[in-house]
């Protein structure tokens, strides 16, 4: 049973910078795409971004695309959201999810994290 625990996140002003790391246990993340997911209170769960298994192709939703970058490394079974010029509408619970399958996005994620928040506030 894989199982993925989120963190990283917390309080960043305007501009500001976290990395989010999705860490793996249980399984191997190699063959696992990993998708990065946030929903703030009120709106409906958004996919980020995510990276697929096999050549690393990654995909970002406009909303961060320049802004937000996903890495993947497999010998640590770890996922990370690099997140720059962060601004308040960033603000939301952030989720990993991991689906065995070599190419993202997917329609549908099997595994997900607990999440963690990421508050953009000055």
């Amino acid at each position: 049973q894989l199982q993925l625990v989120e963190s990283g996140g917390g309080l960043v002003q305007p501009g500001g910078s976290l990395r989010l790391s999705c860490a793996a246990s249980g399984l191997t993340l190699d063959y696992y795409a990993i998708g990065w997911f946030r929903q703030a209170p009120g709106k409906e769960r958004e996919e980020v971004s995510c990276i697929s298994s096999t050549d690393g192709s990654t995909y970002y939703a406009d909303s961060v695309k320049g802004r937000f970058t996903i890495s993947r490394d497999n010998a640590k079974n770890t996922v990370y959201l690099q997140m720059n010029s962060l601004k308040p509408e960033d603000t939301a619970v952030y989720y990993c999810a991991a689906e065995y399958s070599s190419s993202c996005p997917v329609t549908g994620y099997a595994y997900w994290g607990q999440g963690t928040q990421v508050t953009v506030s000055s």
